[in-house]
C-alpha cells in the first residue's frame, strides 16, 4: 500500500524527529541528512513537491554549546534552540546544496495557526517557495514559544503543515519501524501493525509508551497527528528514518512501515 501512496502523491510532507536526526553521540547526523537530500532530489526530479518539518534545534545546539548541556533553566533551553536552529539549518542547507536545491526556513508557533491572516500568509509563502523549486523547512519557534502559544511537538506541527499546504501524504520519520501494539523495547509480545483504518479501534488495542530521550513526542502524538491529517483526507506513514536509504525503500515497498489510510 505504501508504494501506491507514494506513487499517487504529488505533495509530500516529511517530518524528522530529534532521535532520527541525532547520531549515536547525540549530535546532528550530517551523513543521514545528506543521504536524505539525495533521495529527496530524485523525488523532485520526478515532479514531486516536498516540505520538511524538522526537529533538532536543541540537539544541534548541544553539539555547539555542550557547556550548557546540564542547564535546565527555560532561558538557557530557549537560547540553546536559538543557537541550534542556525546549526540545524546550516546542515540542511549544505545537504540540499549538494543536490543543487535551495532551502528556506519557516519558524512557527500555535498563534500563527490561530490567526486567519497569518495562516493565509503562511499558506501563500509555502506555495510560493515550492512553486519556485525551494524546499521549505518548518520548525517550531522554540526560542520564543511559551506555554500559551506552544505547539508542543513536531508531529502535531507536521500534521498542521500538511493540512495548511493541502498535502497528499504525510511521512513521520522516527527511530522505530512503525506502530506496534506495545513498545517493543519494553518486552516481548509487541505485534507490528502495518495498516490502520479505524482510529478508535486502534486506541483500544495498543499500549502507549513514553516519549524518546530527545523528542517531546511519542507514539501517542504520532497517532494524534495521523488522525488530524486523516480528517482532511491526508494519509500518514510512520517509518524508521534511520534505515539505509529509507525514502527509496519505502517508495519501493522494501521497508516495512505503518500506513494510516483514509
Amino acid at each position: 500500500m505504501i508504494p501506491k501512496l507514494f506513487a499517487q502523491a504529488r505533495k509530500i510532507v516529511f517530518k524528522f524527529g530529534s532521535n532520527t536526526l541525532a547520531d549515536n553521540d547525540g549530535r546532528i547526523n550530517t551523513v543521514f541528512m545528506g543521504e536524505f537530500a539525495e533521495q529527496a532530489a530524485e523525488l523532485v526530479k520526478k515532479g514531486k513537491q516536498i516540505v520538511l518539518v524538522s526537529s533538532g534545534a536543541q540537539v544541534a545546539g548541544l553539539s555547539t554549546m555542550d557547556k550548557w548541556a546540564r542547564k535546565k533553566d527555560i532561558h538557557y533551553r530557549q537560547a540553546l534552540c536559538a543557537v541550534g536552529q542556525v546549526e540545524l539549518m546550516g546542515a540542511w542547507q549544505r545537504a540540499f546544496a549538494g543536490q543543487g536545491l535551495r532551502i528556506a526556513q519557516i519558524l512557527l508557533t500555535q498563534d500563527d495557526f490561530s490567526d486567519q491572516i497569518r495562516t493565509l500568509n503562511m499558506r501563500n509563502t509555502l506555495f510560493t517557495l515550492v512553486d519556485e523549486g525551494v524546499i521549505p523547512i518548518i520548525n517550531e519557534n522554540d526560542s520564543v514559544s511559551v506555554e500559551e502559544i506552544k505547539i508542543g511537538d513536531n508531529d502535531t506541527l507536521a500534521a498542521q503543515s500538511a493540512i495548511l499546504w493541502s498535502a497528499d501524504l504525510l511521512i513521520l520519520f522516527t527511530d522505530i519501524d512503525g506502530l506496534y501494539t506495545r513498545n517493543p523495547v519494553e518486552g516481548p509480545g509487541a505485534e507490528f501493525v502495518p495498516e490502520i483504518r479505524d482510529f478508535e479501534e486502534l486506541k483500544k488495542n495498543i499500549t502507549i509508551g513514553s516519549p524518546g530521550n530527545f523528542g517531546t513526542g511519542g507514539i501517542a502524538t504520532k497517532i494524534s497527528a495521523a488522525e488530524r491529517a486523516a480528517g482532511f483526507g491526508i494519509p500518514t506513514v510512520i517509518a524508521n528514518g534511520r534505515r539505509p536509504k529509507a525514502l527509496e525503500a519505502l517508495a519501493a515497498g522494501a521497508q516495512r512501515a505503518t500506513a494510516f489510510l483514509v
